[in-house]
C-alpha cells in the first residue's frame, strides 16, 4: 500500500480541525476504533501532537520490515527513520517495534496502532484523489479572449470537437482587436499576437506568426513589382492602425512609411481590400495561406517581412495550480497548430526565414 498523502499538513488550523471533526464521525473511523482522539493536541491546540510524515515513516518500516528497507524507499537514511520511530515512540509514551539484531515485531500496541494509522492514511489517500480526480476533469466556464480574424479562422471552426472532447465545459470565447486585461476582465486565457512583453503572465508559444508582402497577380500587373524596398513608394499601401512597417531583411531592419488610399482600424477590412486589388498589404500567412496556395495573392519582396520574434501565443496569469480547464485548451491549441501549422503547409517560408 502506497502512503503518498502524509505529505498533508495541517498548516491552517480550521482545516485541521476541520478534518478531525468529519474524520472522528466517520464510518471509516467507527470501523478503525479511532476518532478524534487519533488527533492528540500540542500545547498550542493548533498542529496535531503526531505528525502524519512519523506515521508515514512508521507504517513504511513495518510494510518494508526493517529501517534501512524503508529508509531506501522513501529516500532517508537509516539514522532519519530511527530518529522518527523513536520521536513517535516517546510521544505516545509506549514501544511501538522490538528491535533484534536480526529483524523488527510490532508489540501489542505497536500492532493496534498500526491498524489505525493504516486507516487514517487510506482516508487521507482516498480524499486526496477524489480531489484529483475532480481537477483532472475540464468543467465549468472557460473564457477565452481571441483577436478578432485569428479566433473566427483558427479557433472556432474547431469549437466542436474540443467541445465533443469535454462535455462538462462551456467556453466563451469573445474576439476583440483590442488589448484586454486578462485579470480585471475575468478571462481565463488569452490568445495574442505579437512581443510579449509581461513577465507576469506566463505565455505559452502556440505558432509561428510569419507576416509577408502580399498583393494580387492583377495588382502587381497594372502597377509593377516592386524589385527593392524603395519602390514601394510608388506604391499603394494599405494600413491598419500604424503610419509605418519594420520590416526585416538583407540590410538588417527597415522601417517603410505608409501612404495610400485606405487606412483603418479593421484588419479585415484590409484583408478585403488587399484582395480586391487596392494595394500592398502586410499580412500574416495564418490570415491569407490559401489564398498564397491558390495563386489569388503572391508574395512582393519575399526577403524582407515583418519581425521574426512575433508569434501566436496563450497567455495565462499563473502557472502554480493551473485549472484543468486551461490546460486542456491550451493544450488542444498547441497540438492542433503543432511546428508546423496547417496555413503554413504547401507555402514556400524558407526563404524568407534568413
Amino acid at each position: 500500500m502506497a502512503f503518498s498523502l502524509v505529505r498533508f499538513r495541517a498548516r491552517d488550523p480550521p482545516v485541521w480541525n476541520d478534518f478531525k471533526r468529519l474524520y472522528a464521525g466517520s464510518p471509516l473511523a467507527e470501523r478503525s476504533g479511532c476518532g478524534q482522539d487519533c488527533f492528540p493536541e500540542g500545547k498550542n491546540g493548533s498542529e496535531p501532537l503526531t505528525p502524519l510524515a512519523d506515521l508515514e515513516v512508521f507504517a513504511r518500516v513495518v510494510t518494508a520490515g526493517s529501517m534501512s528497507a524503508a529508509g531506501r524507499e522513501m529516500g532517508l537514511s537509516p539514522a532519519v527513520i530511527s530518529k522518527r520511530i523513536k520521536r513517535l515512540e516517546e510521544r505516545l509514551g509506549t514501544r511501538l517495534l522490538q528491535r533484534t539484531t536480526r529483524q523488527l515485531s510490532l508489540t501489542e500496541a505497536g500492532q493496534g496502532y498500526y491498524e489505525r494509522v493504516v486507516a487514517i492514511l487510506a482516508s487521507i489517500d482516498e480524499a486526496e484523489s477524489f480531489v484529483t480526480r475532480r481537477s483532472n476533469l475540464a468543467r465549468g466556464t472557460l473564457r477565452v479572449s481571441a483577436p478578432t480574424s485569428f479566433g473566427r479562422l483558427h479557433i472556432a471552426p474547431h469549437l466542436r470537437t474540443f467541445l465533443g472532447a469535454n462535455p462538462d465545459l462551456v467556453v466563451h470565447l469573445e474576439l476583440s482587436d483590442s488589448f484586454v486585461d486578462i485579470v480585471a476582465e475575468g478571462y481565463d486565457v488569452a490568445i495574442r499576437i505579437g512581443e510579449l512583453d509581461d513577465s507576469s503572465f506566463v505565455a505559452r508559444r502556440l505558432a509561428p506568426n510569419h507576416r509577408l508582402l502580399v498583393a494580387t497577380p492583377g495588382y502587381l500587373a497594372a502597377r509593377g513589382r516592386p524589385a527593392d524596398l524603395s519602390d514601394l513608394a510608388d506604391h499603394a499601401l494599405l494600413a491598419h492602425n500604424a503610419d509605418t512597417w519594420r520590416l526585416e531583411g538583407p540590410d538588417g531592419l527597415q522601417v517603410v512609411r505608409l501612404h495610400g488610399p485606405l487606412r483603418t482600424n479593421s484588419s479585415e477590412v484590409v484583408r478585403e481590400a488587399v484582395l480586391a486589388g487596392i494595394g500592398i498589404a502586410l499580412r500574416s500567412t495564418w490570415d491569407v495561406g490559401p489564398e498564397l496556395q491558390d495563386g489569388r495573392l503572391e508574395v512582393v519582396l519575399p526577403q524582407w517581412r515583418a519581425s521574426r520574434r512575433v508569434a501566436v501565443h496563450a497567455v495565462y496569469p499563473t502557472r502554480r495550480f493551473l485549472p484543468q480547464k486551461v490546460r486542456v485548451f491550451v493544450d488542444w491549441l498547441a497540438a492542433l497548430y503543432g511546428p508546423v501549422p496547417y496555413w503554413d503547409r504547401g507555402l514556400d517560408l524558407a526563404a524568407r526565414e534568413g
